[in-house]
């Protein structure tokens, strides 16, 4: 089971193994606060992406497939975290404000396809 999560969000037991999937560390927290299994920046979209999309709602279809394609590109990133799934849940974390439109919820979206 694959989950999502603000990382400014309390930890839950029902998390499983938390990682954050950004590019950069959230504002106003402390590493040793975040309770992580991993920081998996290699799986957040490029810069150019990141900035290009800039969270707008209008964007998030173009978003979507730039950033499947980025993940297409390089499986040995997200296989591993696909295998993770497969064995108990996982909590992808992120930092945006918008819950409905950010890379956690692409990414999610992008491993539950190859789940099935």
């Amino acid at each position: 089971m694959i989950r999502v999560r603000r990382v400014y969000e309390p930890c839950s037991p029902q998390d499983g193994k938390r990682y954050l999937v950004e590019r950069l560390w959230p504002r106003g927290i402390r590493k040793e606060a975040l309770a992580l299994d991993g920081w998996l920046k290699e799986l957040a979209p490029s810069d150019a992406l990141r900035r290009w999309f800039q969270h707008d709602p209008t964007k998030w279809e173009e978003f979507k497939r730039r950033y499947y394609a980025e993940l297409e590109a390089h499986p040995d990133r997200w296989l591993p975290l696909l295998q993770e799934a497969q064995g108990g849940t996982i909590t992808l974390l992120y930092s945006a404000r918008d819950t409905q439109h950010n890379n956690a919820v692409a990414l999610k979206a992008f491993l539950e396809q190859r789940l099935k």
